[in-house]
């Protein structure tokens, strides 16, 4: 399975929780996480982790080899044991790499050979992303996208206008905010799409992830025991069940409390949707200066 986490907007702490999504992947699947992130990778720095083996290696030796097992071969392990492929930190080197990786007759082949191995899970930190990225190639070849989003109003009016277009993106589209602002029932409102959930603002999670301070431990500081490890297990746990047999598809409520479809569509939007996947724009509401008073402000 290949699984693409990525933003439109700003920067939500897509690497982070890559992170965390990989590194709490439910058994028995062996998780992998790749950066592919076109501003360049952050994970090497971060862990003080050797500038090869890498994304720049990696490339290198898709080349001339096709192995499914090539990818594992070009990880190096984080705390807790998570492999990692990293991609160097200076941007134009990083692009470049993606770029070759996105030939699909060299680098996209071994990252799709890998991710269709049984019980393997390949995540994908793609940053900041838009449709010239490099990239983008990776993005529409995944079973899987995680959007993450802060949930100001700035956040989703931007958001809206792109919609349509990002959810063509991929065939399993989700939406997840992050740290504060509108609650997922307004965004769903405003949006027309229903978010996964809610990435919680875990500052010490989030700084374990990031490798900082060395003095924080992996183990009971580490994603299973964080706010923000525990999300992404849920999310995980949704994602991998909708590539399951549709009979095994939960259908309940939010992921805070229970796994969700992603992207559904909400009460009193339009029954004919703007593309394939469902994603569509929520009316606006009869009187929005009435509703949103006490609010201040409407969410796009």
């Amino acid at each position: 399975m290949l699984v693409a986490v990525l933003s439109v907007k700003g920067s939500p702490g897509v690497t982070t929780f890559s992170v965390a999504l990989a590194a709490r992947w439910p058994s028995p699947a062996r998780a992998l996480l790749v950066e592919a992130d076109p501003s360049g990778g952050d994970v090497g720095t971060r862990f003080s982790l050797e500038s090869t083996p890498g994304l720049v290696s990696l490339a290198v030796a898709a080349r001339r080899n096709d192995d499914p097992a090539l990818l594992w071969q070009h990880t190096q392990t984080l705390p807790g044991g998570l492999p990692v492929v990293a991609a160097p930190p200076d941007a134009d080197r990083a692009r470049a790499v993606l770029s070759a990786l996105a030939d699909p007759t060299t680098g996209a082949g071994v990252v799709r050979a890998a991710a269709n191995a049984p019980d393997t899970v390949v995540i994908m930190d793609c940053g900041r992303i838009d449709a010239g990225s490099p990239a983008m190639p990776i993005v529409r070849s995944a079973d899987a996208m995680v959007l993450l989003t802060r949930a100001h109003a700035d956040d989703l009016a931007h958001l809206a206008r792109r919609l349509p277009a990002i959810g063509r993106w991929t065939a399993h589209p989700a939406m997840l905010l992050v740290g504060d602002g509108y609650a997922p029932a307004e965004v769903a409102r405003e949006l027309g799409v229903l978010p996964l959930g809610r990435v919680p603002d875990d500052p010490h999670g989030a700084a374990v992830l990031c490798g900082r301070p060395r003095s924080l431990r992996w183990g009971r500081s580490g994603p299973a025991h964080s706010a923000l490890g525990q999300v992404a297990h849920k999310v995980a746990k949704v994602l991998h069940a909708e590539q399951e047999p549709p009979a095994a598809l939960p259908r309940q409520g939010p992921v805070e409390s229970q796994p969700v479809p992603v992207l559904r569509p909400v009460p009193g939007v339009p029954a004919n949707p703007v593309s394939a996947t469902g994603l569509r724009l929520a009316p606006a509401p009869p009187q929005p200066n009435q509703e949103n008073t006490s609010r201040g402000g409407h969410a796009s």
